[in-house]
This record gives C-alpha cells, structure tokens and sequence, in this order.
C-alpha cells in the first residue's frame, strides 16, 4: 500500500511527453480540483466584508488592499448599502521596444441590505485598506402590536 501513488497529470510521465492530450488534462485537473471555470468564485471575484450589528449601529468593514480613496464610489441604492470599486492599471512608458504589454482592469461590487438602517447618516473612513463605514440605525418600530380587524 505505501507504493501507491495517485494519478496526477502533472507528475504522471506520460503527462510530460507531447501526446496531444494536454488541454484535456488540464481540464480534468481543473474540474476535479474543485476549481470551476463557470461558477462563482468570491475570493477571485470580490472583495470580503465584515458586518457587524450593535444596538445603535452597523458597521462594515471592507478589505480593500492597495485601492485608493478615488477608486470607490459608496453610496445609497433603493435601501441598499453599495460598495464599488473600479481600477484600471495603466503604464505609459514611452521609448521601450515592447514585444508582449498587459493592462488590467476590475471592478467590483457589493450590495448589503441593512434592516432599520438610517442610510442618509452613513459615515465612512479609509484606513490602511480596510474600508469602515458605520450606519446608524433607525429607531426600532418593530415588538409587538394589535391590529383591530374591521
């Protein structure tokens, strides 16, 4: 039993030789190595977030390393919290005999729905990449009530 090696394409040596049936394998790795190609994957996709509830406030705190102040736009969208973020990575450096340049562009976005919030006293503060924004609540309406039915 201990000279069992599991398949794996990339240490099988028949994998190493030029047979023609390298993008098949490479799917098979990708498929069975839980990565899928079509789904959703938060940790490539977005940004994580932290809310935490209090008596008198939420408070969010987003993971935004390396993004600057001028790259989000916060905002309000029907009773919706809305963090998004554009960047675009962009070098001029003229005179250099490039043969291959790559550029990058993202954007993200994240909508969080916040019960009983007052969403136009909504703080917010940038600080060593991490994104706060502190949202106080309304006055609770809610408990328990009698309706009269007609």
């Amino acid at each position: 039993m201990a000279g069992l090696i599991p398949f794996n394409r990339r240490n099988n040596d028949l994998a190493r030789k030029n047979i023609g049936f390298e993008d098949f394998h490479n799917m098979l790795d990708d498929f069975f190595s839980g990565e899928s190609l079509f789904g959703r994957s938060l940790i490539r996709d977005t940004f994580k977030i932290d809310i935490e509830e209090t008596d008198k406030e939420y408070r969010v705190e987003a993971e935004l390393p390396g993004v600057k102040k001028e790259e989000i736009d916060l905002g309000v969208e029907d009773d919706n919290l809305c963090i998004s973020v554009k960047r675009s990575e962009e070098t001029n450096a003229d005179g250099k005999n490039y043969i291959h340049r790559e550029r990058r562009a993202s954007s993200m976005l994240r909508r969080i729905r916040l019960a009983n919030a007052k969403l136009d006293s909504i703080k917010a503060k940038l600080e060593e990449g991490i994104l706060t924004v502190s949202v106080p609540k309304d006055e609770k309406t809610g408990g328990i009530r009698k309706i009269n039915i007609e």
